[in-house]
């Protein structure tokens, strides 16, 4: 050993602890946050539409839609989605597999 190693500082592992131990819980972080998300699965409950049918109104368009969504209030066919109400008063409903 010479003179001049002895009155040198030696550097200390300190700051490398605290770099690698900051990269491992980013990294653990990071695993377990793609690891959470990926057993977290929102699905959607399954309607029952009923069967198919065809809707065949009297100015000869054709609606093709669901059983369920067609309902008879006060004798008017109607045709309640999502968003809108259809009057297919006068319609002839055939059930019939559509495509």
């Amino acid at each position: 050993m010479a003179r001049s190693d002895k009155y040198t500082q030696k550097k200390s592992p300190f700051w490398l602890i605290v770099l690698s131990l900051f990269f491992l819980c980013i990294a653990s972080a990071a695993s377990i946050y793609y690891y959470a998300r990926s057993q977290i699965v929102i699905e959607a409950p399954k309607e029952n539409l009923g069967e198919k049918i065809i809707i065949t109104l009297p100015t000869g368009k054709n609606i093709y839609t669901f059983e369920n969504l067609i309902i008879e209030e006060n004798g008017k066919l109607l045709y309640k989605g999502e968003r809108s109400t259809l009057d297919l008063t006068g319609g002839v409903v055939v059930y019939e597999n559509w495509e």
